[in-house]
């Protein structure tokens, strides 16, 4: 019965551990996977987790995407960026909207943010100027800029 017991312990906790969803970020401490930054903007953080559970956070949205390129896609669960206003949460990339202004700087210099809706999105661009992309578009428009 003890044996038992522990087994079923011991997979609930690893079961727990492999659960796709967003990690904790620890603003000032964590480190960029892509370029070894100190991860301390709220406003362009990103995170990609993986299938099995493994988060790698990162300082900007670009860094995530470049980073990922070299991942197998078919391990990657999700794809999180910071969600521009307010900074305290991390979106679905896929489903999100990204803003490209050089009004708006970011850490590594692609002026890119990210926003929950078009709407938002076209606010953002009314406002400070820049260009709207979607998921895929924003992914080519990095790639193609290498």
């Amino acid at each position: 019965m003890k044996v038992i017991k522990y087994t079923f312990t011991f997979s609930f906790f690893v079961l727990l551990a492999c659960q796709v969803k967003q990690k904790k970020i620890n603003y000032g401490t964590d480190h960029c996977e892509f370029c070894q930054m100190t991860i301390v903007d709220k406003q362009h953080a990103a995170q990609v987790v993986t299938k099995k559970g493994k988060a790698y956070s990162f300082d900007a949205i670009e860094c995530m995407v470049h980073y990922s390129e070299k991942m197998d896609p078919s391990t990657i669960g999700l794809f999180l960026s910071a969600n521009f206003n307010p900074p305290s949460s991390l979106l679905d990339a896929t489903q999100s909207f990204f803003v490209i202004s050089e009004n708006i700087p970011s850490p590594m210099g692609a002026f890119l943010s990210s926003v929950p809706t078009k709407e938002e999105a076209d606010s953002i661009v009314g406002e400070k100027g820049g260009t709207i992309y979607n998921w895929s578009q924003l992914v080519k428009h990095l790639n193609s800029n290498e």
